[in-house]
């Protein structure tokens, strides 16, 4: 389940991948399957190469891409969820979700 994202916020990074950009969006979420995980960040582009190409900048494999067919997207945990939203420059995600 996702939450701390507002409407426009979401909708910003949709167009974003639809436009054929790298989008990064971080928010709550909870599951099971990841235990200790409170966030998680979702590196987007429709542009299934170049969302290769920035993967492999962070050593992320491209079988790790979550093939959503209007939003191809990566999801980012823990510390290389950190790491990798300080390389970007990320820093209002990183304070809003105290990571």
């Amino acid at each position: 389940m996702a939450f701390g994202i507002d409407r426009k916020t979401l909708m910003t990074w949709k167009n974003e991948v639809s436009n054929g950009n790298i989008a990064i969006i971080t928010h709550y979420w909870l599951d099971d399957r990841f235990p200790g995980c409170k966030t998680v960040t979702k590196v987007g582009c429709s542009d299934y190469q170049k969302l290769i190409r920035w993967g492999k900048k962070y050593g992320l494999r491209k079988e790790w891409i979550h093939h959503n067919p209007d939003f191809p997207h990566f999801d980012l945990f823990g510390e290389k969820q950190k790491q990798i939203l300080e390389r970007e420059d990320e820093w209002e995600q990183i304070n809003k979700f105290n990571l």
